[in-house]
């Protein structure tokens, strides 16, 4: 499958991996109020500050959620990422 973003968007793939507590209940990152990390698959012509292939971090609430294939996928705004994760 091949996915082109227009402009000033990115494909971004994630998962929401849970996290184990203590107690052994798993607390997903849907639950937690934090940035979500993600890999970007493919960036839009204006991008700038990223590239296919650099892990990022983006607000939980930013994007549109997408599933391709059975994969979820975020379509974010550059503007929108917090930071790259080197």
């Amino acid at each position: 499958m091949k996915f082109k973003p227009l402009k000033d968007r990115v494909f971004v793939s994630y998962s929401e991996e849970g996290e184990k507590t203590a107690g052994g209940i798993y607390i997903p990152d849907s639950a937690k109020e934090k940035p979500q990390k993600g890999k970007i698959e493919a960036v839009g012509s204006e991008v700038k500050e990223v590239k296919a292939g650099d892990i990022v971090l983006f607000d939980k609430y930013s994007g549109s959620k997408v599933n391709m294939d059975g994969t979820d996928y975020l379509i974010v705004k550059e503007e929108d990422i917090l930071g790259i994760v080197e």
